[in-house]
């Protein structure tokens, strides 16, 4: 029998060179106020809930991703992403900052037919969130250069028009208290990323459509959707 090649390593570029190799892919659900209304759910505190990428899910930026199958509802979502450079199991969370490589732009791509068809059948959410190329993420920017981020302007626009736009602080639970939460469910290790949730604005895109996400202090993230 013949060896199967091992799949080449994803990695994501570093602002000031070389390459951050990925090892696991979490996100935070629900975790601004006004889009966890406008999907529908209670805006209180809750506890914070996590789900994952397959980290081959990862596109660079000047990608053109694919409008996948199986969906005729295909959405953005932008979020502040967390390199984690240090791990660790259950991270205090005031000694969160010391884990923290470095920080970029991301979008969860979304079938959202899918998802909500999941969520209404008390399903894994897995064919709406996890499939090819739906985790697109700019260039890491170490925390060496940015300082922590706490606060900034996160928006992305499509084809010109605003279609997101808020402030970092204004995450429910922020970075220090999502690493520390996450560390008591994982292991977190370096090469994990951590995408943080996204404000309201969710919305479909087309084929052919550019989507650009900015957050501020951070390189932008630029991705086309084929025609």
């Amino acid at each position: 029998m013949k060896h199967v090649k091992a799949p080449t390593q994803v990695t994501v570029g570093v602002t000031n060179g070389g390459e951050f190799p990925v090892r696991r892919v979490y996100c935070v659900g629900r975790n601004y106020r006004a889009h966890a209304i406008e999907m529908g759910m209670d805006p209180d505190r809750e506890a914070p809930f996590f789900f994952m990428k397959p980290a081959d899910n990862i596109v660079p930026s000047g990608s053109t991703l694919d409008y996948p199958p199986r969906t005729s509802d295909f959405q953005h979502e932008i979020e502040l992403v967390v390199a984690i450079g240090k791990g660790g199991k259950n991270i205090p969370p005031d000694h969160a900052s010391d884990h923290v490589f470095g920080y970029a732009v991301g979008l969860d791509m979304t079938r959202r037919d899918l998802q909500m068809e999941a969520r209404k059948s008390g399903r894994p959410w897995d064919m709406g969130k996890g499939f090819d190329q739906s985790a697109p993420c700019g260039k890491i920017s170490p925390v060496s250069e940015t300082g922590l981020i706490q606060s900034g302007e996160i928006s992305l626009t499509v084809n010109g028009e605003t279609r997101q736009e808020s402030d970092v602080s204004l995450l429910i639970w922020n970075v220090a208290e999502v690493i520390g939460d996450l560390s008591t469910y994982c292991e977190l290790v370096p090469g994990d990323l951590i995408f943080t949730g996204t404000p309201e604005g969710v919305g479909p895109v087309l084929r052919g459509d550019h989507l650009v996400g900015h957050i501020d202090g951070l390189t932008s993230l630029e991705v086309f959707i084929a025609k």
